[in-house]
This record gives C-alpha cells, structure tokens and sequence, in this order.
C-alpha cells in the first residue's frame, strides 16, 4: 500500500461514525447536556477481545466529548457470578486505559431501588405476579407467527400482587414459584414485550449482598434503571440488545425518570478462528484443555496480555475493525498485524536459537570477544549491546542444510555465509547422530570479515543468527496456533470444540544472556523467529519461559 493510500485510510477512519451523528444530533437539539457512558459487564467470566470494543468505544465517546465513563457490573445473576470475575475485568478495563475513576458501581447497588421501581409499577397496575411455572410462560408467550396467551393471573388486584411481591421478597416462596412480570402486551409483534418477567425467586447468597435478598431482577429490568441512576446519557450496546430497545424505553418511561438514556446498538467484533463463548472457555478450563482464563491461546484480555499484546496494538485493531451496525468478521490476522506494528520499533531484536544444533569454528583461536550489535536497525536510539563470540555456537538447524534445494541461502557445503553482526564462515564438515540427524556442524571463518570493519572483497550468500554456546542460557519457549481452525468446522457432530492438538508446542531453546534479565510481560523481537514475551504466570529465574506473542510472516495486507 502506497503513503496516499495509507493517509486515505487514516483519514477514512478519522471521520465520525453513526454514534458520533447520532450523539451531536441529540447536543444540537439539546435533549442531552452532558456525555455519559458505561461498560456494564456481567462478572460470569474474563472479558475477550470483543469486550475491548465496547470498552474502547465507551472511554473513547465520553473522552471526546468531555464527559464521563463509568464501569458497572451488571450483577444480577449470583448463580453465575465470582468476585474472581469482578477483580478481573477490573484489572482488564484499567490496563486498556479506560479511567472511570472512582465511578466503579454495582447493579446490587441500585437493588432497593429496583425493588421500589417494581413495587411502583405494581401500584400503577403495570406489573403483577404470577404463577405459571417458566416452562408454562414460554407456552402463553406464543412465537414470531402467534399471538401470546394472556396469564390467568394478570388480573389479580393491585393490592394482592402487592402482598405476593412482599411475601416473594421475604423468602415465602420457593425457586421459580411465582415470579413478577411486566403487564405490557401478550399480543405485540415483539416477543420481548410480552408481558416479560422482572423478577424471579433465586435462593441464591450474592457476591456483593450476601443472603439480603431472596429475589433478583432481571437483566431487562435492571439494566435501564441502572442507567438512569446513573445519568447515563447514551447506553451503548451490540445489535442482540436492539429487539430489546422497546422493552429498555419502557421501563424507564414507566419508572418515570426524567432524563430517560438512548439505547444505541453497534454491530459485535467477531474475530476469526478464537473462541469467545464463555460457556465454551468454562469448559475448555475445566477440563484442563487450557491453563485458565488467561491461557495465551485464548483471546481474553487477560490472555492476549499475557501472550504479550499490548493495549496499543488492541487499540489500533479495535479502530481497524470500524464501528458499524452491520455484522462482519474481523481475520485474525489483522490483530497480528497490529501487534507487528506496535511492535516492530518498540522493542530490541535479540538472538534465540529455537531447534539448535552446534557450530564449531575449527580455526577460531582464544577465548572469545565482544561485539557491538544494533539492538534495532530500524530505530538507532534503542542503540547497541555487547554479545560474546567465542568459537562454539548454536545455530538453528533448518540453518545448515548438506544437500539443499536451489535458492537456499543460508550455510551449506559450498555457500559462505555471514553469522549475524560477526563473521563470513564456510562449512567443512558435519556429524549426525544414528538417525542421520545433523548435531554439529564444523567450519571455518575468515577474520578479515568482521561485521563494522569495512570489508567488501566479496558479499555472503546469506546471514544467519547465533548464540555463544559458552554464555547463552537455556529456556522454554511456547509457541502456538489457534486453538481451533474454522475451515475444518468449529464444532464436532457431538457439539464439543473441533479442538487444535498443535495450538500447543513447546521447545526448550538457547539465548543471549541479555535476556536472562527479562521481566515479566517484557517482550522482544528474536531475531527470525517472531515476537516473544516473559510469561508472566509461569516463568521464574530458574526456569525462564517465553511466549511467542506473533512470528514475523504476515499474511493481512492493509487494504
């Protein structure tokens, strides 16, 4: 892609989106004085990359507009929620940099409330209890094609649903006897609007209320008042929320809030090849296919910052993907392809030897010596570092091939090569083991060679990468593919995950010591082989471990 082309993209991609349209219509015809947002997770598991949009999108609405962005957890269901959840979507939203703050709330937090709005709507004659069981509500509620059956207990008194509703919320009742629900429309071409239920019975002990409450609202119900509360000037939300707007405007008009917010729904990020569902990530835990919630190979934030991406680089793949209301699919390689980016002037490019085989210079004589190498070509002001050269090396063995194809450019038999910021070598001889694979391969070098001395008598064939077999030190590298592939299907026939067995390899590799100071989460470039980061849950100083984050072949073209 050409600089005009590029520029076109940026500029394209700089023009405001249809919320953006839609929020300065709402400034101009003053229905909205101040720019309100919220990221309203349920705390049932981590958040993925799909999360991060809306995140971003959220932050990024109330930054440019000068207002604010509040985080909320959506808690309304405690047979699934975790305090390990709640501490982890925290820690998620805070390292994309989406400050709200001290602006951190609870549903749970608006429960009295809630249980005032429904007691209200009792009052107005637009709720009531009922009695049919859920399988029975599924039956009155009728389909896309049939009009619903009304309750035969929606006409009980006010003041019976009243004293039903007190006795439900006092624990007279058990799990899924009665429930209350909204009296809207049983006839209405929205099924959501279907008289839908606003509380249920769950005998459930809360992560945030404890035993306090016998009865939970649901979503539907919650999440407008939550809104409101709030002030929240714009709900901001995927498409599946969109049959659900009407049912949204009802209740806080119902509710009689003055300020009512503005449902806008945006098409999900969808990502190719991952696994997202939280159902299937539950199981890909619990049956130890993965380490946890944050194993590299999934695409939770928690995971994709452990593998090694940076909040930069989600970002730029957020802003990449557009915001729209149609549906599409962003490849995976355009999140590689973001990382590269962030990347590829950021960091030092060292050497790792990842399938090594040793190299022994037969006339090299001493010791060894220092060598001043670039840390990055590409980027002078990361500077230079000294590596030790002595005359025993490793090199990766698909390096040195005896009899290689045509166009092979890297040490053979007849061809010199140049060892990376060092030496032109030529090789002599080999030795195999009782396999026939190659272990050591033996050579020459010429001294008048020297990378930075001036030489230009003849170029090299090729250069490779080395480490000093005297100073290097060995650590576990994890190098890995998707956890499924989606052109072979994503499902078996049983429902289970048509699961990768190769998303996993592990290799023990040779380093430059430079390395052995790494932190964790630090990443690098080795040199050929991709980016590599320290884990950050596994590695130790005596056991380092490095994740390969990306490996430096692309296949996504910036269109």
């Amino acid at each position: 892609m050409g600089t005009e082309e590029m520029l076109g993209k940026e500029n394209e991609l700089e023009s405001k989106n249809f919320i953006e349209n839609f929020i300065d219509e709402d400034l101009r015809e003053g229905k909205v004085k101040e720019i309100k947002t919220r990221f309203p997770p349920e705390p049932n598991g981590y958040l993925h990359i799909g999360h991060a949009k809306s995140i971003l999108l959220n932050y990024g609405i109330a930054k440019e507009y000068n207002g604010t962005f509040n985080l909320r957890f959506d808690d309304t269901n405690p047979v699934k929620e975790k305090m390990e959840f709640v501490e982890s979507i925290r820690k998620d939203v805070e390292w994309l940099g989406a400050d709200f703050e001290n602006r951190m709330f609870f549903a749970s937090d608006y429960f009295p409330i809630m249980y005032e709005k429904a007691v209200y709507l009792i009052q107005k004659g637009k709720a009531f209890v009922d009695d049919l069981t859920a399988e029975e509500i599924r039956e009155y509620r009728g389909d896309f094609t049939t009009p619903g059956k009304e309750s035969p207990y929606r006409n009980r008194s006010i003041e019976e649903n009243l004293r039903l509703f007190e006795e439900m919320k006092a624990g007279k009742y058990q799990d899924g006897e009665k429930t209350l629900r909204a009296k809207i429309d049983m006839a209405s071409p929205n099924i959501n609007m279907r008289d839908p239920v606003i509380y249920r019975v769950s005998h459930m002990s809360h992560h945030n209320t404890g035993d306090e409450w016998c009865i939970y609202p649901m979503y539907d119900f919650a999440h407008p008042i939550e809104d409101a509360v709030e002030g929240i000037s714009h709900s901001l939300c995927t498409l599946e929320f969109e049959d659900h707007r009407p049912l949204y405007d009802w209740v806080v008009q119902e509710c009689d809030f003055p300020y009512p917010p503005r449902q806008i729904e945006f098409a999900k990020l969808y990502l190719t090849n991952v696994v997202t569902g939280k159902r299937y990530i539950k199981k890909l835990v619990e049956d130890g296919v993965v380490d946890g919630w944050d194993d590299p190979r999934l695409v939770t934030i928690a995971a994709l910052r452990r593998r090694g991406y940076t909040k930069e680089s989600l970002a730029q793949f957020v802003k990449l993907s557009g915001i729209s209301k149609a549906q599409s699919s962003s490849d995976y390689s355009l999140l590689e392809y973001c990382i590269r980016e962030d990347l590829k002037l950021k960091r030092p490019r060292l050497m790792a030897v990842l399938d090594p085989i040793k190299l022994v210079i037969d006339n090299y004589e001493g010791e060894g010596e220092m060598l001043s190498i670039p840390n990055n070509l590409e980027n002078e002001a990361l500077g230079n570092r000294e590596v030790h050269f002595s005359g025993e090396l490793y090199i990766e063995r698909e390096d040195f091939m005896p009899d290689p194809p045509k166009k092979y450019k890297r040490l053979t038999m007849e061809n010199e090569i140049r060892l990376m910021g060092a030496y032109f070598i030529r090789a002599v001889s080999y030795e195999t083991d009782e396999e026939g694979n190659v272990t050591v391969v033996h050579c020459t070098y010429d001294p008048a060679t020297k990378s930075g001395s001036g030489f230009t008598e003849r170029k090299a064939k090729g250069t490779i990468h080395w480490v000093d077999a005297k100073t290097a030190f060995s650590a576990e590298v994890r190098l890995y593919e998707q956890l499924i592939d989606e052109e072979k299907g994503k499902l078996n026939e049983d429902g289970s995950l048509n699961f990768n067995p190769n998303s996993l390899t592990v290799k023990q590799c040779f380093l430059e010591p430079a390395l052995a100071k790494a932190e964790p989460l630090e990443s690098f470039q080795f040199v050929r082989n991709g980016y590599f980061c320290v884990d950050c849950k596994d590695s130790t100083e005596e056991k380092p471990v490095f994740n390969r984050i990306v490996s430096l072949k692309s296949s996504f073209q910036l269109k």
